[in-house]
């Protein structure tokens, strides 16, 4: 394996505790952990009721048809345009996890995990960061329109009950939770999720959101 593409606990605390982004860094492996589980959550949920999403409120976040882009992909290309560090990818999971929680009918699926990653990555980095692209240049790096972005993380904090604090203790048990990913269940998919994106990206120029990429990705969301 690849030095770059190297899948350990340590290798995940790492980016986590002292990853800084410079042009051309590889991407921080806590992307291909949270992608490997909320696919099996997906799958999970596909099983039991496919393409059942959202209730009421919730529906916010459910698209037409299901995007023509893997989870993987998809945060890939946040990172790669946000430059959002890794602790932002936890900070939102725990938001994933505590929506999930406080409203027991909704269930991610294929139709809505595109919409909900985006919205509380942004939400998230919000949180964390000191500075932040306006909602309008997440909207366009997530495929979607700005009202779009603007209604659903309004509706995400009211849903939340607009309780966004995570705690040091919380960070870490989340910390954890994606180590043991990768040291018990997670390391193969990983990898081969790894290997994947960089054969992909090794056959794509990549492209400024503003540009064609970002629309033909708005008509799949959208």
């Amino acid at each position: 394996m690849a030095p770059s593409l190297a899948i350990s606990p340590r290798k995940l605390r790492s980016d986590l505790y002292s990853y800084s982004y410079r042009d051309g860094s590889n991407t921080p492996l806590v992307i291909s952990v949270l992608s490997s589980l909320i696919e099996r959550t997906v799958a999970r949920n596909e099983r039991i009721s496919p393409s059942y999403g959202g209730f009421g409120k919730t529906c916010v976040f459910d698209c037409m048809e299901v995007p023509d882009m893997t989870i993987q992909s998809y945060l890939e290309r946040i990172f790669r345009y946000t430059k959002a560090g890794p602790s932002v990818y936890v900070v939102a999971y725990v938001y994933i996890n505590r929506f999930c929680q406080n409203n027991q009918g909704f269930r991610i699926s294929l139709t809505n995990v595109h919409r909900l990653l985006i919205t509380t990555i942004m939400i998230a980095s919000k949180y964390v960061e000191d500075m932040n692209y306006r909602n309008s240049y997440f909207a366009k790096v997530g495929g979607l329109e700005t009202e779009d972005l603007n209604n659903m993380e309004l509706e995400f904090l009211f849903l939340m009950g607009f309780k966004l604090h995570v705690n040091v203790s919380v960070f870490e048990s989340y910390c954890c939770h994606l180590e043991r990913e990768v040291s018990i269940g997670g390391g193969y998919q990983i990898e081969k999720a790894l290997r994947c994106a960089e054969e992909i990206k090794s056959k794509q120029i990549v492209q400024d959101p503003k540009h064609h990429h970002h629309h033909q990705f708005s008509r799949v969301l959208l």
